[in-house]
């Protein structure tokens, strides 16, 4: 008897959560207004590295406001000195692997940079390798490798 009376309990309580329910309608929709002239004084323009790839490091100078660099899965290593409106490369032709996987600026230098080779793995899988450490003296007039002889180990 107990079982009857708990399967008519539970049979009672959920049975109202089959039932289909009345549609809801809506009888005076929203109208949204999208006045255009708002944004006709603005303009498209690339920020950034053109082609750089995804950037997986950035960082900027403390002492100077202006000038940051951004490191590329595909693009290399990137400087700006005027807070970003323009690039320009400073790892093409020194580098042996385009992607960049962390920037780190010397806190006793700052004209001395070290470049992190590879990309992380963001989406999973290690996409590019990198070959070590690179170290970038004078904010990219130099360029020597760090820790990559061939007697030792990458990092």
């Amino acid at each position: 008897m107990k079982k009857i009376l708990l399967f008519v309990f539970m049979l009672a309580v959920a049975l109202p959560s089959f039932s289909q329910r009345g549609k809801n309608t809506v009888s005076n929709p929203v109208t949204i207004s999208f006045d255009a002239s708002l944004y006709e004084g603005l303009t498209w323009r690339n920020i950034g590295p053109f082609r750089g790839g995804r950037s997986n490091a950035v960082t900027g100078l403390p002492s100077n406001d202006q000038v940051y660099f951004a490191g590329y899965t595909g693009g290399g290593l990137w400087k700006t000195e005027n807070a970003g409106i323009s690039w320009f490369n400073i790892s093409d032709g020194f580098f042996k692997t385009s992607s960049v996987g962390d920037i780190a600026i010397s806190e006793s230098d700052p004209n001395v940079i070290y470049v992190g080779m590879g990309e992380h793995a963001i989406r999973g899988v290690m996409t590019t390798y990198g070959d070590g450490i690179l170290q970038v003296l004078r904010w990219g007039k130099n360029l020597e490798a760090y820790g990559t002889g061939k007697d030792q180990a990458y990092i």
